[in-house]
């Protein structure tokens, strides 16, 4: 079993920053791609950014220059810099990973419980 804590989210003025964390843990064997989605009151859930093992990053052409996803392989973490943030930004941020755990042959996806992020006018 494979499971994903997210750490970081709290309330923040327009034009601040926060970062978030996600942690990977359990029997892993192995991780490929993680990212970061969010979902806002009364809206489907939205990718904002992903990165694979080997570092190539994708982002939502809504947070583009303003955020930056980036992991540690050797801590199993994905981190989301999150610049210039907006109230359009509010919404809960949930960590995902392609992940093997020791047991199993089969990479399925995990997702964490997630994380609020509230931005302020």
């Amino acid at each position: 079993q494979v499971q994903l804590v997210e750490s970081g989210g709290g309330l923040v003025q327009a034009g601040g920053s926060l970062r978030l964390a996600c942690a990977a843990s359990g029997s892993i064997a192995s991780i490929n791609n993680m990212g970061w989605y969010r979902q806002a009151p009364g809206k489907q859930r939205e990718l904002v950014a992903t990165i694979t093992n080997g570092g190539t990053t994708n982002y939502a052409d809504s947070v583009k220059g303003r955020f930056t996803i980036f992991r540690d392989n050797a801590k199993n973490t994905v981190y989301l810099q999150m610049n210039s943030l907006k109230p359009e930004d509010t919404a809960v941020y949930l960590c995902n990973a392609d992940a093997r755990s020791m047991w199993s042959y089969r990479y399925l996806a995990v997702w964490g419980q997630g994380t609020l992020v509230t931005v302020s006018s």
